[in-house]
């Protein structure tokens, strides 16, 4: 009897041990995740021999709030709560430093990203983390060049395009995916590799793995080659690199706990004023995202 009890014990918890797993959002209306983003990233280009690293900080707050489910997709309204930037350069100092809520009247970029917050933009979201469509990006980059003051058409114009190409639908799809386009489409073990890719300014093939599992959380990791082709009025940049991924999600909602995003790219961009030649470029970045401690929420209506 004691044997038979520990044969009928390895046979029937091998299934379980070896059961896959579904990895894919598993949200409900009304549930509110809260975001903490912060990102570092360190542009260094050389030229005759001499060195120029622009450095660009930022980090922000941003709401999930999911409005509604359908079928294989969710309506969810991303709301911008805080933002601050921060760009310094090794010759010119300090370019710029905004925090967003604290609005000072004498400054057209503080003005600008005041009226960037608490605007709801609608993602459609599909249960691997793709992002199929955004909604009033568009109307947010019109809001934030009106918030600017300025009169003159042509300069409006331009404030718009610059505006677009960071806020507009568009642009928040391609950066957000970063975040949430992490699942696969079938079942998976733990050890299980699977691919996907997203596009942009920055274009990625990814590998992802699913590294381990806890009774409420996956450990996921990415390996990923990218493309950056950026292409601005005065400067435009062509660089190829690698990316690495850290992430533990909640498996009950698929939501992401915490994200590291590590990446160095090199290639060759050139400005206006300098005419064709190219400059050699380096970008290192490290990207964190964290949802805040007990605000992972259902809002009651």
């Amino acid at each position: 009897m004691k044997y038979f009890f520990v044969l009928f014990f390895i046979v029937f918890s091998a299934p379980i041990l070896q059961a896959q797993t579904s990895l894919t959002y598993t949200l409900e209306k009304d549930d509110v995740f809260t975001v903490s983003q912060n990102a570092k990233q360190i542009i260094t280009q050389q030229l005759d021999g001499a060195s120029h690293e622009l450095t660009n900080t930022m980090n922000g707050i941003l709401e999930f709030k999911v409005l509604s489910e359908r079928d294989s997709t969710y309506d969810i309204a991303l709301t911008f709560k805080d933002l601050n930037l921060k760009i310094t350069s090794s010759i010119q100092g300090e370019l710029m430093n905004v925090r967003a809520q604290e609005i000072n009247a004498e400054d057209i970029q503080s003005k600008i990203f005041n009226s960037l917050l608490n605007i709801p933009v609608k993602i459609v979201l599909a249960k691997t983390g793709a992002i199929l469509n955004v909604e009033g990006g568009d109307s947010l980059v019109v809001k934030m060049a009106k918030a600017s003051g300025l009169e003159d058409e042509f300069s409006l114009n331009m404030m718009k395009k610059s505006l677009q190409n960071e806020f507009g639908s568009e642009a928040l799809s391609k950066s957000y995916e970063q975040m949430t386009f992490i699942y696969p489409k079938k079942k998976v073990n733990v050890g299980d590799q699977w691919e996907n890719e997203y596009s942009g300014k920055l274009k990625a093939e990814n590998t992802w793995t699913l590294n381990g599992l806890t009774s409420d959380s996956a450990l996921i990791t990415g390996n990923s080659a990218v493309v950056m082709d950026v292409a601005e009025p005065t400067t435009t940049m062509k660089l190829v690199g690698t990316q690495q991924t850290e992430i533990t999600t909640d498996l009950k909602s698929g939501f992401i706990q915490k994200m590291k995003v590590e990446g160095l790219s090199k290639g060759a961009s050139t400005m206006t004023q300098l005419g064709d030649q190219e400059i050699p470029t380096t970008i290192q970045s490290i990207v964190t995202y964290a949802v805040i401690p007990n605000t992972q929420h259902k809002i009651n209506n």
